[in-house]
């Protein structure tokens, strides 16, 4: 049984995750700021978790920042419509989705839903060694490791998972709503930005100079390609 974390310092948001994730047979742990919420993660087994950004003591920026140096664990920030910048903050240091407030519980369950597939996939299932190599990116789907001339690179799930479609398919053009459709099995409003976000910082791990990128191009105007 998969077990989320709750991290939201408003009660009556809590108590609904928690019965909406309940009913999923979802177990559920809580936490009413950031600095609780890191505490659970590293004496507790975590499939994902549920972040919200506006908290007392540590904000959910922060705390996402600092999980990401424990953990590889799903992180979905709980936003408000206000917060964009934080929304792209968040992404930036490593959350891999969100969702904005008040939400709808059942795209809640679903990108909740999604995110612990492509983690568990990620995590162990065993299937088939699949070598992908690319100009000095080796791609190891059967061990889920990335080097590049060399070198791991310690990637998120969905950056993983990106580079990984990007790599299938070396010179083709993939827009962004077919990556988010292909990466987060899902389409929403606002899918482009949050897919360059992460081939932001997909890009600041394995290229020497990001600004400047010779594995991931961009195409004006269609999308990205390897």
């Amino acid at each position: 049984m998969y077990r989320i974390l709750l991290c939201d310092d408003e009660p009556d948001i809590v108590s609904a995750l928690r019965i909406y994730l309940t009913a999923e047979g979802y177990q559920t742990l809580e936490a009413t700021n950031g600095e609780e919420a890191l505490q659970l993660i590293r004496n507790n087994e975590i499939h994902l978790v549920l972040m919200d950004i506006m908290m007392p003591k540590m904000d959910g920026i922060t705390a996402t920042a600092k999980l990401r140096e424990l953990t590889n664990v799903p992180v979905i920030l709980l936003t408000a419509k206000s917060e964009d910048t934080d929304k792209v903050l968040g992404l930036n240091i490593g959350a891999d989705d969100y969702v904005t407030k008040p939400f709808n519980p059942v795209e809640l369950i679903a990108r909740v839903k999604a995110q612990l597939r492509r983690y568990m996939s990620f995590g162990g299932a065993v299937r088939e060694t699949s070598v992908l190599e690319y100009q000095g990116i080796h791609l190891d789907d059967n061990a889920k490791t990335v080097f590049v001339t060399g070198e791991e690179v310690n990637l998120t799930p969905t950056e993983y998972e990106i580079l990984k479609l990007l790599m299938q398919s070396p010179g083709k053009v993939f827009s962004s709503l077919q990556i988010y459709k292909k990466v987060w099995n899902d389409s929403v409003p606002g899918a482009e930005s949050t897919v360059a976000v992460h081939i932001r910082h997909l890009r600041e791990k394995i290229e020497i100079n990001p600004a400047d990128p010779r594995f991931i191009k961009v195409v004006w105007g269609q999308g990205y390609k390897m």
